[in-house]
Order: C-alpha cells, then sequence, then structure tokens
C-alpha cells in the first residue's frame, strides 16, 4: 500500500513541478498558441517515463530468472542450497520481510536481489561467489541482497528512472517544437524534420544526464544495503571481508535489468551504479 501512494504521489508531484515551471516561465501561454498542449504532452511524458520503468519492475524477476539460468533451490535438499535458503530466512526475518525466492546460477562471483514487493522477492547468487569466498562472507553478501530488498530499493529506483524518463520526455519534445515552430519557422500543422531531429538529440543528451542522475542513487544505495549487511550480521567485519575479496576478483556482469542491485560492477565512473570498494569499504570502517 506504501509503494502505491508513493508512486502516485510521486506522478502528481513530476506534474505539479512540470506545470510550475512551463507557466513560471510563460511557456504555457506561448507554446499553447502555437499549437502545442501542454497538457496532453505532460500525460503522455508521464506514461512513457514511468510505464516502462514500471514494467521492467513487475517484470524482474521473471527476467532475471531467465537471462542469468537461475535455479530456484528452496526446497532443495543439497546442503549447500539448504544453507543458502536458511541464511536467506534468517536474514528475511530479522529484517521483517517475507521470504524471498533464492536461487543460484553459473557465473563468476556476483549476487543480486529483485522483485517489485518486499514479500515476493528473489536473491540469487552465483557459483563463482559460493566458490571464492568464506560461508560468512556469502553470508555478508546475502545480508547486502536482503538489506536490498528490505529497503525498498527496487521500488525506489524504479521511481527514480521514471521521474527521470518523464522529465527528458517532456523537456525533449517541449525544446523540439519550440525550435521547429519558432527557431525554423515551420508553418505546417503537424512537426517537421527539425522537431524529429531536435528531439532525437535532446533525447540522447537529457538521456546520459539522467542516466548519471539514477546511477548516483544506485550508489548511495550500494552504501545503505552494506550497512544493512552489517546490521543483520551484527558485525560489520564481514561485509568489509566480503567487499575486499570482491576487490581482487572480477565481478560477473549481471544482467541489465538487476545490475544496480548486484554486489559489485564497474566501478570509478559517473555512470557506475556501484561506489568504487575502497569507499564502501571506508563507509563500513566508519561505522559504531
Amino acid at each position: 500500500m506504501k509503494r502505491i501512494v508513493l508512486f502516485l504521489v510521486t506522478n502528481l508531484a513530476v506534474m505539479l513541478v512540470l506545470g510550475l515551471v512551463v507557466n513560471i516561465l510563460g511557456l504555457n501561454r506561448f507554446l499553447s498558441a502555437n499549437g502545442l498542449n501542454l497538457t496532453q504532452l505532460l500525460g503522455f511524458s508521464l506514461i512513457m517515463g514511468f510505464g516502462g520503468a514500471i514494467i521492467s519492475l513487475l517484470m524482474s524477476k521473471m527476467i532475471a530468472k531467465w537471462s542469468s539460468g537461475v535455479q530456484v533451490i528452496n526446497d532443495s535438499t543439497d546442503p549447500t542450497h539448504a544453507w543458502i535458503v536458511s541464511t536467506v530466512k534468517r536474514f528475511a526475518d530479522k529484517a521483517g520481510i517475507g521470504m524471498p525466492e533464492v536461487g543460484i546460477y553459473e557465473g563468476e562471483p556476483n549476487a543480486f536481489a529483485t522483485g517489485a514487493f518486499k514479500n515476493s522477492a528473489l536473491v540469487a547468487v552465483s557459483t563463482g561467489l559460493l566458490q571464492g569466498m568464506t560461508r560468512e562472507e556469502v553470508e555478508a553478501v546475502i545480508g547486502h541482497e536482503v538489506a536490498h530488498i528490505a529497503n525498498g530499493d527496487m521500488v525506489t529506483m524504479t521511481l527514480i528512472q521514471g521521474v527521470m524518463n518523464t522529465f527528458v520526455v517532456f523537456i525533449s519534445r517541449v525544446v523540439g517544437y519550440f525550435v521547429d515552430k519558432v527557431v525554423l519557422r515551420n508553418n505546417n500543422d503537424g512537426p517537421g524534420i527539425g522537431y524529429m531531429v531536435t528531439v532525437f538529440i535532446m533525447d540522447m543528451l537529457l538521456g546520459v544526464l539522467a542516466a548519471i542522475v539514477v546511477a548516483w542513487f544506485s550508489r548511495q544505495r550500494e552504501f545503505r544495503a552494506d550497512a544493512g549487511a552489517a546490521e543483520l550480521m551484527g558485525n560489520k567485519q564481514p561485509m568489509i571481508n566480503a567487499l575486499a575479496r570482491l576487490g581482487g576478483m572480477q565481478p560477473g556482469e549481471l544482467p541489465s535489468a538487476v545490475k544496480a542491485m548486484g554486489i559489485g560492477g564497474k566501478m570509478g565512473s559517473l555512470m557506475s551504479t556501484h561506489p568504487p570498494m575502497e569507499a564502501r569499504i571506508a563507509a563500513l570502517q566508519a561505522l559504531r
């Protein structure tokens, strides 16, 4: 219920902000006089911006299973599988969330959590992670993923992505209409080549800026999930050890749908969804 309210409030906030901006700048009267219906454009932008993000969230678990080849092990009798499932169960109970599906997949060291809802999520670990880390370190990584679920990170990232998408769609089309009708003086009823070219360029440029903003938020999520793992473990050292060990490995590449919820990835750039390992370890060491 809280997520539905958050989604509705976010949509309303985006509409209010965009409406205020165009009115304060006087764009509403100018563009409406030249044939652009801003109300319809805003509705279109919201549908395009949030539609794809919400569909991606709802399908994230299915896509993750298919793209990573995840084997669900909740009912497995294998001792290692049973240990992983019991670890997830212990952390889920402590975090106050429903028991997630638990899976393993073939690949280099990594893990991820995904799913649209806290009480029906998926936690998956790779075979490379199990082979390359101690059990305590693997438990810390699992705690990190459970913390992602408990923090509602999948929904938060979807909302942020939706807001960014909405702004990109709206602003690029307003600028495209301005260039087409005012700069190039296209008097035809429909949009001309100036509109199409401008929208294409603005979508790319603003899309890059939006991706940088989303990646920044994702990096902040990682610090919180690291701290959450330390709290679930009752000790920050296992998570520090896990990050230090992973820093010496080559983390496995995750599908784009769950990349932001993994344990590691490419570091040190504006587009990175994860902070550098050194920064994450330092943040954990600073915890009391």
